[in-house]
């Protein structure tokens, strides 16, 4: 992808103002690092994603485990959530700036419910289908409830709940630019925004690239998790 980039951008097949090239890319990285905003923008972008998908994953997996867990639950709750799991990123904005306002937490909120829906989704599925024998196997060991989840039916489904955590974690990437828009003056998705109103093509796919290599940087991280989870319960 690199040398494709080089190349039809050196050879004039494609114009600077559309596509610059990563020489003039990495200039524009090495402009804002030296005025001391790309460590900044990179650091509060990957923080608003790392706590929105901690708190959206906490509160799928457990909604997620009732939901699955309990039919009388499944029907009161499910037809809900698989509407609300349709609704575009930023149909939230304007919701959450009345009920929340336009801080912090609006933006943590908005990466979490971006976080909460895979989770809640394929754990929710994966516990529907849980081998009986192995629920039963448990109950005879005298695990019931919380103990019994924890011990038996998380475990069994430890590689459909890893799937859950990846895509939530792609999608508070996602989600992240959306959450940027609510009047923020930092971060990543603040850059690509800004950079696309004040036409600075080179930050804007600078921007790209960096949430690119973070979202790429942070599934590798899942990617070791999932090893040691696989190892652990398989």
């Amino acid at each position: 992808m690199l040398a494709a980039w080089t190349f039809v951008t050196e050879t004039g097949r494609v114009p600077a103002y559309r596509l610059p090239s990563p020489a003039s890319v990495w200039t524009a990285a090495v402009d804002l690092a030296q005025r001391g905003l790309l460590g900044q923008y990179v650091a509060i972008s990957t923080q608003r994603v790392i706590i929105g998908f901690v708190i959206g994953a906490v509160v799928g997996l457990v909604l997620g485990a009732v939901v699955g867990l309990s039919p009388r639950v499944r029907g009161l709750l499910a037809p809900s959530f698989d509407g609300l799991r349709a609704v575009p990123s930023l149909a939230w904005v304007p919701l959450l700036v009345l009920w929340v306002g336009i801080n912090e937490d609006s933006k943590i909120i908005l990466i979490a419910i971006g976080a909460f829906f895979p989770v809640y989704t394929t754990v929710a599925g994966a516990l529907r289908h849980v081998d009986p024998h192995l629920v039963e196997a448990g109950r005879a060991y005298g695990l019931t409830g919380p103990r019994l989840l924890a011990r038996v039916q998380l475990p069994a489904v430890v590689p459909s709940v890893v799937s859950g955590l990846r895509l939530a974690l792609a999608q508070s990437w996602l989600f992240l630019v959306a959450a940027e828009l609510l009047n923020s003056s930092m971060g990543l998705g603040f850059l690509l925004v800004d950079s696309g109103q004040n036409g600075r093509v080179d930050r804007m796919i600078l921007s790209i690239v960096l949430l690119a290599l973070l979202g790429g940087l942070t599934n590798a991280l899942v990617g070791l998790a999932e090893k040691h989870l696989l190892r652990r319960w398989s």
